[in-house]
């Protein structure tokens, strides 16, 4: 009986690792003294940020081209615009958090900012885990396969039966947990996350925001890790396509404020690409043990996830000018 190889050896030398890192703790530092004056966020801020970081993937992406050939380099861009895709939907549940907390305009961004350092470190023990995993044994990838699909068939199935997101998020059990073990103030208190009250201390609604946001991290993470191992093995890859992605969930989240209540069909959009990649590691599995069984070569998977999109988009556009009512002619 064939068995899957190892997984290929990761073109991150420790060397790499250190750098690599070193410039993400830059960019983090950079992006607290962008915030550490509370204001709201202009259009013209928010799109100036958001451009150069969708501009640093595809400058890493061609380096990566450069040093070590297409192959890794087409991997990370494909892992790339898948982890984007979902970070774009989870943007939906940041939307809801701030929303439901009614976090003032001028400290939203400083709560996003907390949420995506936490994303940042919750990915790196979840990509470490899934590293551990690979080399333990093949079954990983029919684990991260199954994983995709239940959240496939969640995610359309909610999408089909015309579900929101919208609950009460106040009710998470982190934050229930948290209101029970400390007092929290009645209003925000700046960018300040616990104050002195009445001789003791209390955390504000911001602190309850923030761990809010970090519950929704760890289900974030459960979903993308997988994914983005189903294009890569490579731990390198898979975390910094996932840091390229949330780096610029700060700044995209103000463009797309707005845009986002109009791609109705994003999450059968999202279903389809997780199922397209669960599809692949079960393949990927299979084929190890039966080499007959064909593989998704990843062009046509960055392809079908690019074509996705772009569909989804489309007719998300074209349904919401159907239901809008023709505007009356003078």
């Amino acid at each position: 009986m064939h068995v899957l190889a190892a997984p290929s050896e990761s073109i991150g030398s420790p060397l790499l690792w250190v750098v690599t890192i070193a410039v993400l703790v830059v960019l983090l530092i950079a992006d607290f003294l962008v915030t550490r004056r509370p204001h709201a966020v202009a259009m013209r801020e928010a799109v100036l940020w958001s451009v150069f970081y969708l501009a640093l993937p595809l400058v890493f992406g061609l380096g990566l081209w450069v040093i070590s050939g297409g192959p890794q380099a087409l991997e990370f861009i494909t892992g790339y615009v898948v982890e984007k895709s979902l970070s774009v939907d989870n943007l939906f549940v940041f939307i809801l958090i701030l929303a439901g907390f009614a976090v003032p305009p001028d400290l939203q961004q400083r709560v996003l900012l907390y949420g995506i350092v936490g994303a940042l470190v919750l990915r790196g023990v979840f990509i470490a885990a899934g590293a551990a995993l690979l080399q333990a044994g093949t079954w990983a990838f029919l684990l991260f396969g199954a994983i995709l699909f239940a959240t496939a068939a969640r995610i359309l199935h909610e999408a089909l039966a015309g579900a929101t997101v919208e609950r009460d998020v106040s009710q998470l059990r982190s934050v229930r947990l948290l209101r029970r073990m400390t007092p929290v103030t009645d209003d925000y208190r700046g960018a300040r996350l616990t104050v002195r009250e009445a001789g003791r201390r209390a955390v504000t609604p911001l602190a309850v925001v923030v761990v809010a946001v970090f519950a929704t991290d760890v289900v974030f993470a459960i979903d993308s890790v997988p994914a983005v191992y189903g294009v890569t093995d490579d731990p390198y890859l898979v975390f910094t396509t996932n840091a390229f992605a949330l780096l610029g969930l700060r700044a995209l989240y103000f463009v797309l404020h707005t845009a986002l209540s109009k791609l109705t069909h994003l999450n059968h959009g999202l279903a389809l690409i997780l199922a397209l990649i669960g599809a692949k590691l079960v393949l990927h599995w299979a084929h190890g043990i039966w080499p007959g069984v064909p593989e998704i070569p990843t062009p046509i998977s960055l392809a079908a996830i690019v074509l996705i999109l772009a569909t989804v988009t489309l007719t998300s556009l074209r349904a919401r000018n159907t239901a809008e009512p023709a505007t009356p002619r003078s």
